[in-house]
């Protein structure tokens, strides 16, 4: 499926006018796990409040014990602060990786920014090394300016 056709299906999630902001954002994860074969976990994590630090939201994947990321801390916390798409095609060839699983190839972090604040993040990791497009790139920033007009 073609990232059109991708943003026409995630549309039809993000402007449902019944489904609340939490049930859109699991909606998102639990579409694109299906869609992307690479997607391998695919969540969201938000500001904590005034706090530099970030707290779990809706996420498909294995449980993780990351449910609170510091700024800085991480590729998470690395975007928290730069407020900079990182992409990682090999997580071990990073020195500030904060291992979530085993099977963890490469990941790819995309801040949710809104009026010049970074409100949050999705966070999308993979078994495979190196599989993220220029496309996966442009579809995720796309969904992050979306998501940020719920917020």
């Amino acid at each position: 499926m073609n990232n059109t056709e991708l943003k026409k299906r995630l549309s039809i999630i993000i402007e449902s006018p019944s489904a609340n902001i939490n049930d859109k954002l699991l909606k998102i994860c639990q579409f694109l796990d299906q869609e992307i074969s690479y997607f391998n976990w695919t969540g969201f994590y938000f500001k904590n409040g005034n706090k530099d630090e970030l707290i779990l939201g809706p996420y498909v994947g294995a449980s993780t014990d990351h449910t609170v990321i510091p700024y800085g801390k991480g590729i998470c916390g690395q975007v928290a602060v730069s407020n900079q798409t990182f992409v990682v095609p090999d997580v071990m060839a990073q020195d500030n990786y904060l291992s979530c699983s085993v099977e963890t190839k490469a990941e790819i972090v995309v801040p949710i920014m809104k009026n010049g604040e970074n409100l949050g993040q999705i966070d999308i990791d993979s078994h495979t090394l190196n599989p993220f497009t220029d496309e996966d790139r442009a579809l995720l920033e796309w969904i992050c300016e979306k998501v940020a007009g719920l917020l």
